[in-house]
């Protein structure tokens, strides 16, 4: 008889998880920039995980990407903000440092503890969205993203335009800005004062990506080491502004921010452009955009320059992180971070597909990175760069810095003016942050 109760107390405690009721419904909604290559496999990868998780329902959002960040900071000050979202770091940093971001429970995706997902990362890449000492929101250790995508910009090149031109991609690819410069001025084609052909343009608006490297290989910053000085070594940021001027309509007419997007028409191939700053993903956007241009021998990628004589830095990197709304429940919140952490470990796919790189050491090791074309040129220029400018204000400071180049090119406003106004502008954000 005591044998048959204590199997009975036995049963009666097992049943609870056994015969528990099925898991509560959660409803999840994902928001991110327009990507069709990517949006087709994220899609897929939401119909299997709802294959596996019925109780889950997946509602999938894609925005254009000059949209989505008002879009969902607007969402948060309405506290109707999507489940899951991805922005550039400089402007997911605010939101993160505002307590938006839930933490993510490492044990619930299968890991012992912090470390032990950190691990499975190269050095550093998760730095950005960890609390590492407890000073951000006391929750010492705790990590707040994971990465879709780690990019760093280096330079397309068409060897057609080059060749066109005279020159031998080859051999007469530039490694200085000074030859970016001289370089265009070779390729350059004009309707009167029109642009029909560029030799090379920036990526207007990515300017702490994409430009502020080369202030820092002239010696500036945007904030000094310890934090209370904005624009370090004003005599390097002016002559940044300078060789901006130079290059616009109103110095050498080379190339400017009114112009079509430099990235998108250089995969036409219509002889509307020779080089352009762009990441790895731009491969599959060239191959889905003109396979033809794709699978010929007629472009190369070559590292990004350096002003001659300046420190040697390569373009920063960034990260496209995804992130989870903390202002969501808890269980909704842990079901967030399973989803996103199933799609990210189809690092092999998002590459092969999309090339989109997450900077983990299975991707980076594997053959499907070793085997795109020009990987090693990213690759490389990946070790003389750092991570991108960030801040609770970092994308306020880029406004700053897009206005400033954007007045000396296209108002003539004096270099050493624009820069005495960014110094004053961004010192007094450094000063009301601190």
């Amino acid at each position: 008889m005591k044998k048959l109760l204590g199997l009975a107390l036995v049963l009666a405690n097992l049943s609870v998880p056994l015969f528990a009721a099925n898991p509560k419904p959660v409803t999840l909604t994902l928001w991110t920039h327009e990507d069709p290559n990517r949006q087709k496999i994220e899609e897929q990868f939401a119909a299997e995980y709802m294959a596996k998780n019925p109780h889950v329902t997946i509602k999938y959002s894609v925005f254009p990407s000059t949209k989505i960040q008002d879009l969902i900071s607007s969402a948060y000050a309405a506290k109707n903000a999507p489940s899951i979202w991805n922005l550039e770091l400089q402007k997911a940093y605010p939101l993160l440092m505002e307590g938006l971001v839930a933490p993510i429970p490492v044990q619930e995706l299968g890991f012992k503890n912090e470390q032990a997902l950190i691990d499975t990362y190269l050095p550093g890449m998760l730095d950005p969205v960890t609390d590492k000492d407890g000073k951000l929101f006391g929750k010492k250790g705790k990590i707040y993203g994971l990465p879709l995508e780690m990019v760093n910009f280096c330079i397309y090149l068409n060897k057609k335009i080059f060749r066109d031109a005279g020159l031998d991609p080859d051999k007469d690819y530039p490694k200085t800005w000074e030859d970016v410069m001289a370089v265009s001025e070779k390729i350059v084609k004009r309707n009167g004062d029109i642009i029909t052909r560029r030799g090379f343009d920036f990526r207007y608006g990515d300017y702490l990506i994409s430009w502020v490297p080369m202030v820092e290989q002239l010696g500036g910053k945007v904030v000094s080491d310890d934090g209370k000085e904005a624009i370090v070594n004003t005599e390097a940021w002016t002559k940044a502004l300078k060789f901006m001027q130079d290059w616009g309509p109103n110095g050498k007419n080379l190339g400017g921010p009114t112009y079509p997007v430099a990235r998108k028409i250089f995969d036409n191939d219509k002889n509307e452009i020779a080089m352009h700053l762009s990441g790895l993903y731009q491969e599959a956007r060239m191959k889905t955009a003109n396979p033809e241009f794709y699978n010929s021998k007629d472009w190369m990628v070559i590292p990004y320059p350096v002003f001659k004589g300046g420190k040697d830095i390569a373009n920063t990197y960034y990260f496209q992180y995804y992130m989870v709304n903390s202002q969501i429940p808890l269980n909704e919140q842990i079901e967030a971070w399973k989803f996103v952490f199933y799609m990210l470990s189809h690092g092999e796919d998002y590459l092969e597909k999309v090339a989109l790189t997450q900077p983990t050491k299975k991707v980076f090791e594997g053959s499907v990175f070793k085997s795109m074309p020009y990987s090693n040129v990213f690759y490389n220029d990946l070790k003389r760069a750092h991570v991108v400018y960030h801040s609770s204000f970092s994308w306020r400071v880029n406004e700053l810095i897009k206005e400033a180049i954007e007045n000396v090119m296209m108002n003539k406003v004096d270099p050493a003016v624009a820069v005495t106004k960014l110094k004053k502008d961004v010192q007094a954000l450094v000063d009301e942050n601190r």
